[in-house]
């Protein structure tokens, strides 16, 4: 299996294909991003409804619009998206030839707009449908529709057929990513077959021409007001594409370390670096001064030795006290009355019992 791995990464090198490896590693590396973003915005939303609750509200339609910004100047710029740039690759046009184009002079506009529609607008698609079922299907055991209605029975029957559908699809990604290895095909992707493109490596020129500043206007050059707004315009999405990018890249290493630090099979070294040990119990309890402290009674007051009003525990060492009593004690001692560990005003835990 390793030679085969070998021949396979061997004879992609010779035709600049990239192997398998690669071309799958870029396909996921945008599948962790998302999912990162999704997670800091439900703490933001979760933190500050207010505020921030229209990000989680509309996190998709978001997601869609940074997304084709990032694209479309990757797209421009490097003749790639962000994933294939990441990993030195670049799109050119499906044929027999063998010259490519450089990376910097961009891809036919046909193959530009439908590689931006299959990049950006398919995954925003499949997600909308995927949240769709798993709406209905929480749903189905609630509806208030007839079991003979039409509306019923025709989204039965689409809970019913999706698992084929979504495993044709599937299946087709599957088979050629297969072809690909055997080198029957020159896409592992059927998004890139119906984009009417194919990913090459990055040449020695293609590096070169992407390291050069991109040519500025000069000052003898006259423009249209409407001509110079939108240079301006696109100098302002092309900074701000620049920087999702720029931020992306860095953080791709820390959403890697992320995977692996919750994987499941880290767990239980994770659990067994950071447990830990019981706290002893505490010390003068066992003599007879400190068990004195302890009323018999449950809704007794160890301070006030009557039955306890607002009801108040102390976190540091989980007795309970009347307000005052607990509130007064520790605002003079700083520690707890029958334990003697340190104690601050934050520590106060007001009960609520049932009943109130």
């Amino acid at each position: 299996m390793a030679e085969l791995g070998a021949h396979l990464t061997a004879a992609s090198a010779r035709d600049g294909r990239p192997s398998v490896f690669e071309a799958v590693a870029q396909d996921s590396l945008m599948a962790a991003v998302k999912p990162a973003l999704q997670h800091l915005v439900k703490v933001l939303a979760e933190s500050n409804p207010g505020r921030w609750g229209f990000l989680w509200h509309w996190f998709d339609e978001i997601y869609l619009l940074l997304d084709l910004l990032l694209q479309q100047h990757y797209l421009s710029r490097c003749s790639a998206s962000f994933s294939e740039n990441f990993y030195s690759l670049k799109r050119i046009p499906t044929g027999d030839g063998r010259w490519q184009p450089l990376a910097t002079a961009g891809l036919p506009k046909r193959q530009h707009y439908k590689s931006l529609l299959l990049l950006v607008l398919v995954p925003y698609l499949k997600g909308k449908l995927e949240k769709l079922v798993s709406r209905l299907r929480e749903e189905d055991e609630y509806s208030i529709h007839p079991p003979s209605s039409s509306w019923k029975r025709f989204y039965r029957a689409f809970l019913a057929a999706y698992p084929f559908v979504n495993m044709t699809w599937e299946g087709w990604f599957l088979i050629q990513q297969l072809c690909y290895i055997l080198g029957k095909a020159q896409h592992h992707s059927p998004m890139l077959r119906l984009a009417g493109v194919r990913l090459v490596r990055l040449t020695a020129e293609d590096i070169q021409a992407l390291e050069k500043p991109l040519p500025g206007a000069t000052p003898s050059q006259t423009a249209s007001i409407k001509a110079q707004v939108w240079s301006a315009a696109r100098r302002a999405l092309g900074g701000i594409a620049f920087s999702l990018s720029t931020g992306l890249s860095i953080s791709v290493f820390f959403l890697q370390f992320l995977d692996w630090w919750y994987s499941s099979e880290n767990q239980e070294t994770i659990k067994s670096l950071t447990a830990l040990p019981t706290p002893p119990p505490p010390v003068h309890l066992d003599h007879g001064a400190g068990s004195a402290l302890l009323p018999k009674l449950k809704t007794v007051c160890p301070l006030c030795r009557k039955i306890r009003v607002n009801a108040t525990a102390l976190s540091t060492s989980g007795f309970v006290f009347c307000y005052r009593c607990a509130y007064g004690y520790v605002k003079a001692h700083q520690r707890c009355p029958v334990t003697g560990y340190a104690t601050e005003l934050q520590h106060l835990v007001k009960l609520y019992s049932p009943e109130s």
